[in-house]
């Protein structure tokens, strides 16, 4: 009889980390708070859902592996549906529950499923996707690491940067949080501060937000009568985190000037005020955020390379919301737990399946904006579609089919060898799944980037409109 480790064994290939099919449980809309969940389902032949406690079991019946999950999902039946492999694609079969499934947008009872498509069961949002196989094959997030309940994810690669980060906090290494506005570079911040155990007090200073003309006055603290206005001693930032971390976000805006009075800082751990001759000794942590590419403005000869040594010891990028949809369930739960009786929250299928269809550009900022204007617009009631702001409202569902390039046929034919349909059909589903991102793409499938691309060229495929 074979055993389920041998189910798990019979593919090395696979074993090795190759890409193969996941499936998210990615927000349970009556109860948001519930963790999501991922399963690897390569060897699996059918995944069936149905309503009850929490459960799970993989199974081996009748010739089929089986992976039974069942939720408390108050709008699931007991038995609503399966996923059943079908000649490489998976289907959607569900003949018995009484509100049938959702599959991208369309209620159905059989219906081809491809990656990245939203499934809604009941009030819970499902999709596929096809990453690089990792264990454990059933992960809920209530297990994964991570140094604030914020910052756990499902993004392997994305952990592992968060896991280098948390072993450096107790060290003094300088820090360089880089990311487009609004994907929390300032919570990675406190998060290391909280994990160094530093003493001092966690200071945070929006470069941009201070004038130029005082800058260097707020950064290094100025004596009384320094200059016009100075009615009083002044500590700046640098002495008030001292023993402590100092968050300096937006540091690319920074002045020449500013920039060599805090390289000068950084090497010599001691700070003159203005108005003052006597340096002053400094215990100092730095944490750097800018939006902007750092290293092109070193280039460019717009940011010092000596500072910029200084505040890179180790670089973190933080990965755009757009680019994190398994993690979408997970941050919804983080940031309705800041609201006032959270558990109390509820949100419809079309609703969550709307924030999981829009793009999200100004990232996390924008999703907490969003979720505290519609919990207020909601009440006492589960959150809808009409609680959402129109450009959440209005996303769509992402094209089946992708665009061509520019100077292709409007659509053109289909590969002749069986080998170049099954190519071409991945590329699709893998392009819609990671959001138009070739990198992600090269990465799923263990390629370069330049290979993705050529590829794409050859099948008149293109990003989003976008050669």
């Amino acid at each position: 009889m074979e055993t389920e480790t041998d189910v798990h064994a019979r593919d090395p290939a696979e074993r090795r980390g190759a890409a193969v099919d996941v499936l998210y449980i990615a927000c349970h809309g009556s109860e948001p708070m519930r963790p999501p969940s991922r399963h690897v389902i390569a060897d699996v032949d059918v995944v069936s859902f149905g309503r009850g406690a929490p459960s799970l079991s993989r199974e081996h019946t009748d010739g089929l592996r089986q992976l039974v999950i069942r939720w408390p999902d108050p709008l699931m039946s007991s038995r609503h549906g399966r996923l059943v492999r079908a000649r490489g694609t998976w289907m959607i079969d569900d003949p018995d529950s009484k509100n049938a499934v959702v599959v991208g947008g369309v209620r159905t009872r059989s219906s081809k499923v491809l990656t990245g498509q939203l499934i809604s069961i009941g009030n819970t949002i499902l999709f596929l996707a096809r990453e690089d196989r990792r264990e454990p094959l059933d992960i809920d997030a209530s297990a994964l690491p991570a140094p604030r309940r914020e910052l756990a994810t499902f993004d392997a690669w994305f952990g592992s940067d968060l896991d280098r980060m948390a072993r450096l906090a107790t060290e003094p290494v300088p820090m360089l949080v880089l990311g487009e506005t609004g994907t929390g570079k300032e919570v990675v911040a406190r998060a290391v501060h909280e994990l160094s155990g530093r003493s001092g007090p966690f200071v945070a200073v929006n470069c941009a937000a201070i004038a130029a003309t005082l800058l260097e006055a707020e950064l290094f603290g100025h004596r009384r009568a320094a200059f016009s206005g100075a009615v009083a001693d002044r500590l700046g930032h640098i002495r008030s985190s001292d023993r402590g971390t100092l968050f300096l976000d937006e540091i690319a805006e920074l002045s020449p000037q500013a920039q060599a009075a805090l390289l000068r800082v950084l090497q010599e751990r001691e700070v003159v005020p203005i108005g003052d001759t006597m340096p002053i000794a400094v215990d100092l942590r730095v944490v750097a955020a800018t939006n902007g590419d750092l290293a092109a403005l070193v280039a460019a000869g717009k940011f010092r390379d000596d500072l910029y040594a200084r505040i890179a010891g180790f670089t973190l990028t933080l990965p755009p919301l757009r680019a994190r949809r398994a993690d979408l369930g997970l941050l919804i739960s983080a940031l309705l737990r800041r609201r006032p009786q959270p558990h109390r929250v509820k949100l419809t299928w079309q609703a969550a399946s709307q924030l999981f269809r829009y793009t999200w550009p100004r990232n996390i900022r924008e999703l907490e904006r969003v979720l505290e204007t519609a919990v207020a617009l909601a009440g006492s009631e589960p959150i809808t579609i009409d609680h959402l702001p129109a450009a959440v409202r209005a996303a769509a569902e992402p094209p089946s089919v992708v665009a061509p390039m520019p100077g292709a046929a409007d659509e053109p034919a289909e590969p002749a060898a069986p080998e170049d349909r099954e190519l071409k059909h991945q590329l699709e589903a893998l392009l819609r799944a990671h959001g138009d991102n070739v990198a992600e793409v090269a990465r799923a499938l263990g390629k370069d980037r330049t290979q993705i691309y050529r590829w794409m060229r050859r099948f008149g495929l293109r990003r989003d409109g976008v050669p």
